[in-house]
């Protein structure tokens, strides 16, 4: 029971992380390789502390880590880091695929009754 509360709490992290559009583009960039948090922050309308305060939020969250290497902060997604939301997202898929299969052959076998009335 804990173990699934605390899933239930990362899932969670990481939807509110991943709810903002800018920190989505953010995880679209890093899904391409690392990045310094400048280059991260080139394409935003926005202060590089605004953008430190996104990337601390998908950090948080599991989804980012960063190293500093000098006076270089370097971005990448984090291993595993969205694995915990894609497990949760592949049991309700499941769950409902298995539903509409089951309601599917319902419907086929109401069609072939109704196709062999007389």
């Amino acid at each position: 029971m804990l173990k699934s509360m605390l899933n239930l709490l990362q899932i969670d992290a990481t939807l509110r992380a991943l709810a903002e559009p800018t920190r989505r583009a953010m995880v679209e960039r890093l899904a391409l390789g690392p990045a310094s948090v400048s280059d991260l922050a080139r394409p935003f309308d926005m202060t590089l502390a605004a953008v430190v305060q996104h990337l601390q939020v998908l950090e948080e969250a599991g989804v980012v880590t960063s190293e500093k290497v000098g006076r270089v902060r370097t971005c990448q997604l984090a291993p595993g880091g969205l694995d915990g939301l894609a497990d949760w997202i592949t049991a309700r898929r499941t769950l409902a695929e298995t539903r509409l299969d089951r309601l599917g052959a319902v419907l086929d076998g109401m069609a072939a009754a109704e196709k062999d009335k007389p």
